[in-house]
């Protein structure tokens, strides 16, 4: 044993002389970067799902999924990218601590520090990004099963973008594409609907009031109705799907009762649904400040029909306008 002692301190001695990086533990898979508090709190949090259309951040959607930390440690979770959500939201936010845990492959998904990390979070906001990491990575693995436990614990959680788009219960996962693929648009997806880059995945989350629908973001500035209704109409055989679309800086913001309140910019939200498979779908476009209903799928909208036909959709609203 001394010789092996001996051994491992001259080993040190080296890479303390040749600048080597040199660690007595393996290197961890994930990265872990917290501000505010070292000590976790203690807080029962209050439910609620921010579901956020990406682009620029905005503040109201955090502020109300902060206030429903209760004062708790909010986490931000990623597959990709830096700590740079911590500072915005400390500074934004009354909460005991931020912290974003980096989860960028299989290993780091498996490790029991992930788990536990997400186990004690009392807010969850999943980032942007790209979402076919979250389902290669953390689907079937401890990631999946706690996040679903924080859920139906009633931990608030949000996704803006790629996080959003793996909050319902059937999500686009982008599993298809192949890299330097462009975003799957909807003139792509309206002219090929059996494409391999229409990938859906079933029940990576399960929030109650998400239970078959299927969400998409960046919505009209990306132009996405036409792929959003090609997700549609390709899960019509499974039951009848809704669709939540959500525009950039915009949000929903979901309480357990089926109560939205659409906050942000720009256009707001839509919430689509489906006829069979006729190819028609209803449309109820709700602006920031306004309210819809989603146990009853009723609220202060603006309700028009869209038809596809050969791959191009007509609207009842004037001018053809899809949004």
């Amino acid at each position: 044993m001394t010789k092996v002692i001996r051994m491992y301190t001259a080993l040190l001695l080296l890479c303390a002389v040749f600048a080597i990086p040199c660690s007595a533990q393996p290197a961890k898979a994930y990265q872990y970067f917290r501000v505010g508090n070292a000590a976790d709190a203690h807080v029962t949090p209050q439910a609620g799902y921010a579901l956020m259309g990406g682009g620029e951040d905005l503040d109201d959607a955090f502020i109300w999924l902060c206030d429903h930390a209760n004062g708790g440690d909010l986490l931000v979770l990623r597959a990709t990218g830096t700590d740079a959500y911590n500072p915005y939201i400390q500074k934004l936010c009354h909460v005991n601590s931020v912290a974003t845990l980096i989860i960028p492959d299989s290993k780091a998904a498996n490790d029991p520090f992930v788990a536990q990390t997400i186990a004690k979070a009392s807010a969850i906001f999943i980032s942007g990004g790209d979402q076919s990491n979250y389902i290669n990575y953390w689907m079937n693995s401890p990631v999946q099963t706690t996040l679903n436990d924080a859920i139906a614990r009633s931990v608030p959680i949000g996704g803006t973008s790629a996080g959003l788009a793996v909050l319902g219960e059937y999500a686009y996962s982008a599993q298809g594409d192949k890299p330097n693929d462009p975003n799957l648009d909807s003139k792509t997806a309206l002219a090929d609907p059996n494409s391999p880059r229409i990938t859906l995945v079933h029940a990576f989350l399960r929030i109650p009031l998400l239970a078959g629908t299927i969400t998409d973001s960046h919505f009209a500035k990306r132009d996405r109705m036409g792929r959003l209704l090609v997700f549609l109409a390709d899960l019509d055989t499974h039951q009848n799907i809704r669709g939540i679309g959500i525009d950039e800086r915009a949000a929903v913001l979901l309480t357990p009762d089926g109560q939205a309140k659409i906050v942000g910019h720009g256009i707001g939200a839509y919430f689509l649904d489906q006829h069979s498979a006729s190819g028609h779908f209803t449309v109820q476009k709700v602006m920031p400040s306004h309210i819809f209903n989603l146990e009853t799928w009723t609220g202060d909208a603006t309700t028009y029909q869209l038809n596809v036909q050969n791959g191009a959709i007509h609207s009842t609203q004037p001018n053809d306008s899809l949004y």
